[in-house]
């Protein structure tokens, strides 16, 4: 699963790609991060 690196004023934000549509982010929820796009989550 890939990364992108963003840079924000107080450093750097990873975050991680949808897996099964590839294009958009995953949001991070705490006990979850979920594509918005096709709806896949992973939970922690």
């Amino acid at each position: 699963m890939s990364r992108h690196k963003l840079y924000a004023d107080d450093g750097t934000v990873e975050r991680e790609e949808c897996p099964r549509c590839g294009d958009s982010f995953l949001a991070d929820h705490g006990d979850r991060q979920h594509c918005g796009k096709c709806g896949y989550t992973e939970w922690e």
